[in-house]
């Protein structure tokens, strides 16, 4: 079975280059392939330095779906493990076990790793990390989701949540079930959609615990709002998702988490003071994810410079999918 990794890079870094020394670590011998768009911090050099064969493309050209379908193209390997360049291998045995995940059921054609929070990462961000990628596989076993012939035809709000989710930040892919499922040029939410349509093609897809990559961000106040703006508009794009806005959910939302995570924090002996710091980070952070995804999901409705302001990547566009091929008019979408 031959194997590559695949990266797409641009002003990777340091963390670039800890991504890159973890995978010399691998059990599993590989082939290592970057897609380079444009970075002039030497991360072209750096990556050739490790071994990796380099393909370069010019900024404009990058996309998430065309250009994981560049690095799927160019992949030597019948696997094709996706990686970005910072999130880097928790350990040695990373793609060994992703590996693995082929071996759960016949019919796997994706498989998928968590992420860990890098050390140091606040008590927010690790909260939120470690209670997600949880609440996949609860009893810490890897797990497979496939679809009933009768399922395939369910609507992709269906799939919303655990069935659906994917992330090509810690993946791999056969590239038999690829040639048939390529990715999407979509601008965003390009790993949702390949779940989705991976599914619906009768392919499996697999969650395993234990392949996990150290992968988190410290964001500003305005750079959470942005990123779960981003995050929501896709939601929004893929799945037709809209975010219920209650004083009374936004009442029991921050509750439910605000309980969880005291809970959580006196169980592990955190002193009196720093559970409140705690909980106070935890309250703006959930304050400001909440305002991100109904923001997000109510993209349509918003003028296109307020989306590209709003966006951490200046996306001003709203491109809903047409996964169950009955998209709204253009008057339902306005009225929502």
């Amino acid at each position: 079975m031959s194997v590559t990794v695949a990266i797409p890079v641009r002003g990777g870094g340091s963390l670039l280059e800890g991504t890159l020394v973890a995978l010399t670590r691998q059990t599993v011998a590989h082939e290592l392939l970057v897609c380079d768009s444009g970075s002039n911090d030497g991360s072209i050099d750096m990556a050739r330095s490790y071994g990796a064969r380099v393909v370069e493309i010019a900024p404009e050209r990058f996309g998430h779906g065309a250009t994981r379908n560049l690095l799927m193209q160019e992949a030597e390997g019948e696997r094709v493990a996706l990686l970005t360049q910072d999130a880097e291998p928790a350990d040695e045995r990373w793609l060994e076990r992703l590996l693995g995940g082929f071996e759960l059921a016949d019919e796997v054609g994706i498989v998928y790793g968590p992420y860990k929070p890098r050390p140091g990462a606040s008590a927010a961000v690790r909260i939120e990390l470690e209670r997600w990628f949880a609440s996949l596989a609860p009893d810490g076993q890897p797990r497979v989701e496939c679809l009933s012939d009768a399922e395939r035809a369910c609507a992709a709000i269906e799939l919303m949540g655990r069935r659906g989710f994917f992330t090509d930040a810690n993946a791999c892919v056969y590239r038999p079930a690829w040639e048939r499922v390529p990715f999407r040029e979509v601008s965003y939410a390009e790993d949702r959609v390949l779940a989705i349509d991976m599914l619906r093609a009768g392919y499996g897809k697999a969650f395993v615990p234990a392949a996990a990559v150290l992968h988190s961000h410290e964001y500003t106040p305005i750079q959470q709002l942005r990123r779960c703006f981003d995050e929501w508009r896709g939601l929004r794009e893929v799945y037709g998702w809209r975010e219920p806005l209650s004083p009374m959910r936004v009442v029991n939302g921050l509750r439910g988490e605000l309980g969880a995570a005291r809970r959580e924090l006196v169980a592990s002996g955190t002193p009196a003071a720093e559970r409140r710091a705690t909980l106070l980070a935890l309250s703006r952070h959930h304050v400001l994810r909440l305002a991100g995804a109904v923001l997000g999901s109510r993209a349509n409705a918003l003028p296109e410079w307020a989306r590209r302001w709003l966006s951490m990547e200046g996306r001003g566009s709203f491109q809903p999918l047409d996964l169950d091929g009955h998209l709204q008019s253009n008057e339902e979408e306005a009225r929502t």
